[in-house]
């Protein structure tokens, strides 16, 4: 009895174990692989080794359809990387099941195992394998070394450090990157970027395989010249391999805390991204193309891009609407606008649309007169617009890259869009019809105003919060209102300075920013907003982001991101200041440096700063510098070299040639940078009090130092109590005194600095300038 009572008791809980495993969920694979034999679905993921990253069944946004995909485990949200069935979605996953066939492909299987999505791999796998770097692999046996597949090698829109965009010189094939249709479908958009076709050594970005609206600059050895960032040994290993086979560049990070990822938006353009922990969000390192315009048929056939529209960048002209209002929900414009009412040919007639920039690939022939490219296009029903300029330019079919233009911009051009003629803004109908509509608009205003009055407050105070939400790529303009209640009423001053005051505000967002009241501005309406629009496109990693502004009657404002290590001569110049290592502060002129090189040469319009000094280098959480107080900044077209204008900047900074007024260039910039660079090496201000009570001019001292090489000891602060790189500190000292020369001509280019920073480029020992010695014996 007793061992048929022990059976029992074993077999019962044989029988608990067994239904416990049963009913236990298993969400998790528990491990970074798949072998064979074994599948994944529903809930499932594997997880890299480190835990970086997850691959399993998703959902984006608000679609009920499922993809397999990769993402950050780590970060908030669902960052997505690679998608294997971008095309093929599956409505359950938990029905469906990814695993490694008999032939040792990884497959993905719906609920009546048909094949959705397969690797096409050509060699038999056994194992599948979610590496640390997000890089998916297929081998043969779970020890093996030897990648028989990979996701890197069959990217969707994102390319990772590691990662390649490669050409096959065999088979002619090009690895791309290709756009999400939108937020909610991952499905190849019309926007990609490769190898440039024609066979030169640079990326493009490219619309449906046809036109090309972005280069990278051909790689010259060291980096891609429209590339900014690549150039940054200290944090990039940009590599580029051109041989018999294959032919491509790769980039890896090495510190492996820095979190980026490349990636090729819906919206067309190339953004590099990367996480701010302090934050936790994405932050966009740089964008190309700058302006979301350039995006070749951004908007679709007869969507007009208009960059300076704050509800939406695309719209539709009078006569048309949205393909489909879905869609353009999304922000996925790609199908564009349609006729509200179908051509009629012979009926038809032409809406006229001022400064635009004209669509590409018009039919082009001579004409005498405007009356005869007209009648040319009404003529031909298949024409559906025309312009005009002694030359007429006919274009059929849907026409694409229309974009706004405005007060300023150059090559705007009037073209006159064929509508039908119940469309045209002077057609009518019947007299009693026009009758009846009249009537009905004076009753119907009576209504509004009473309506109207009701609802005007609540509708200022939703715009109003609608407003200060919409911080993403585009400048606000704020009113007044607005910023007196993120500042409370102004309470909270940061400082002041020549320009006005800076109050710390708070967004609804929670967001903080800081608001500078400009004070005795002399420039006018139209030239504040025109170089406010200019400034307000920039974004760069090192420059302090302006995320709107305030104009009306006497108040100018400005609304720029908040640094909470304030700026760098607080840090400097305070006796109590221990903050700053020397790794800190050559990344400060590092960073510095890369800021100043991008408005000098990446930007659209080059961007002298005119005040560069440390109190306009401000720091954020993590000591990161950015340039800041753009407010005396000029802007110089691209065609001139130098521009005449008004002395402008701070006394101690200021170049040779601003004293002599003559006519300047982005060297006073590069002047400026080697005199705050000679004060974040010493601690020191430029006029300095010597040990006899009397005032020294410390640049001459240090210059010479570094000419008639003296101990390079002797320039550093003595908190740093000696302990630095002396390799860099040399470095550092020399680039100084070359930006500090005479002329403008021998001081380097703040790209040229960037790259000796880095150690791409090497520096000789600089002359002693002769108007440092002149100033410091008038000191």
């Amino acid at each position: 009895m007793e061992a048929m009572s022990n059976t029992c008791f074993l077999v019962s809980m044989n029988l608990l174990l067994v239904l416990f495993f049963l009913l236990k969920p298993n969400h998790t694979m528990a491990s970074d692989r798949l072998s064979l034999g074994q599948s994944l679905s529903g809930k499932q993921t594997l997880i890299s080794n480190d835990g970086t990253f997850a691959l399993g069944f998703f959902s984006p946004g608000n679609s009920s359809k499922f993809y397999i995909g990769i993402w950050y485990n780590k970060l908030p949200g669902q960052t997505i990387i690679w998608v294997a069935n971008r095309e093929t979605p599956t409505s359950d996953p938990t029905t469906s099941k990814l695993q490694i066939s008999d032939l040792g492909e990884l497959v993905l299987l719906n609920s009546s195992k048909s094949l959705i999505w397969s690797s096409n791999s050509t060699s038999k796998a056994t194992t599948a394998i979610l590496l640390d770097t997000g890089n998916l692999v297929l081998r043969n046996d779970s020890t093996s070394e030897v990648d028989l597949w990979q996701s890197f090698a069959h990217p969707t829109d994102t390319c990772m450090p590691g990662g390649w965009l490669a050409v096959d010189k065999i088979t002619g094939e090009y690895t791309k990157l290709t756009s999400w249709k939108n937020s909610e479908d991952p499905a190849p958009g019309f926007f990609a970027e490769s190898m440039d076709p024609d066979g030169s050594n640079q990326y493009v970005l490219i619309w449906n395989g046809s036109n090309i609206y972005w280069t990278s600059g051909i790689w010259n050895g060291h980096y891609f010249a429209n590339v900014p960032g690549t150039s940054d040994r200290t944090i990039f290993n940009l590599s580029f391999v051109d041989d018999k086979q294959r032919k491509f560049s790769s980039y890896l990070i090495k510190d492996k805390s820095f979190i980026t990822r490349f990636v090729v938006d819906s919206d067309g353009q190339g953004k590099q991204w990367y996480w701010l922990s302090d934050r936790q969000q994405w932050q966009t390192v740089y964008t190309q193309p700058l302006a979301h315009c350039d995006v070749y048929s951004l908007c679709g056939p007869f969507g007009i891009c208009d960059a300076k529209n704050l509800d939406s960048i695309c719209g539709c002209p009078e006569g048309f609407q949205p393909a489909s209002l879905k869609e353009w929900a999304l922000s996925d414009w790609s199908l564009g606008c349609s006729r509200k009412t179908q051509l009629q040919c012979e009926a038809d007639g032409f809406l006229p649309m001022d400064n635009l920039r004209l669509p590409a690939k018009p039919k082009s022939f001579k004409l005498r007169r405007y009356e005869e490219c007209r009648d040319a296009c009404l003529n031909d029903c298949s024409c559906t617009a025309y312009s005009y300029d002694n030359v007429c330019s006919i274009w059929n079919g849907g026409i694409r890259n229309l974009q706004q233009l405005h007060e300023g911009d150059n090559g705007g051009r009037s073209i006159y869009l064929r509508l039908a003629a119940s469309d045209l803004p002077s057609s009518s109908g019947s007299g009693a019809k026009v009758i009846k509509v009249v009537l009905s608009s004076v009753a119907g205003v009576v209504a509004i105003l009473f309506i109207a009055y009701c609802l005007m407050k609540v509708y200022e105070r939703t715009k109003r919060a609608q407003t200060l939400r919409k911080l993403d790529n585009s400048l606000v303009q704020f009113s007044y209102t607005d910023l007196r209640r993120i500042t409370r009423n102004f309470s909270e001053k940061l400082g002041s300075g020549g320009f006005g005051s800076v109050f710390k505000g708070t967004l609804p967002n929670s967001n903080q920013v800081a608001v500078k009241k400009l004070e005795g501005l002399r420039q006018g309406e139209k030239q504040f907003r025109a170089e406010v629009t200019a400034l307000g496109s920039i974004q760069h990693v090192n420059l302090v982001r302006l995320y709107g502004f305030c104009s009306g009657g006497n108040e100018r404002l400005l609304v720029y991101e908040y640094m909470p290590k304030g700026s760098l001569d607080a840090h400097l110049f305070l006796n109590e200041s221990t903050e700053l290592d020397w790794e800190l502060r050559f990344q400060i002129i590092l960073g510095t440096a890369r800021g100043l090189a991008y408005l000098h040469e990446e930007c659209r319009e080059c961007i002298v700063h005119c005040d560069v000094k440390p109190d306009n280098v401000l720091l954020d959480a993590e000591f990161n510098p950015k340039v800041s107080d753009l407010g005396m900044a000029k802007l110089i077209g691209r065609d001139f070299s130098k521009v005449l204008t008004t002395m402008r900047g701070t006394i101690g900074y200021l170049a040779p040639e601003w004293i002599a007024g003559m006519p300047i260039t982005p060297k006073v910039d590069v002047y400026s940078f080697g005199m705050m660079v000679f004060e974040v090496i010493s601690g020191k201000r430029n006029n300095m009090h010597s040990e006899d009570g009397s005032m020294a001019f410390y640049p001459f001292w240090a210059a010479k130092k570094v000419v008639e090489g003296g101990s390079i000891v002797s320039l550093l602060d003595a908190r740093l109590k000696g302990v630095v790189d002396l390799e860099q500190v040399t470095r550092v000292s020399r680039i100084a005194c070359w930006c500090i020369q005479d002329l403008e001509s021998q001081r380097p280019s703040m790209g040229q600095i960037v790259q000796i920073l880095e150690g791409a480029l090497d520096v000789n020992e600089p002359p002693l300038p002769l108007s440092l010695q002149n100033l410091a014996e008038s000191v």
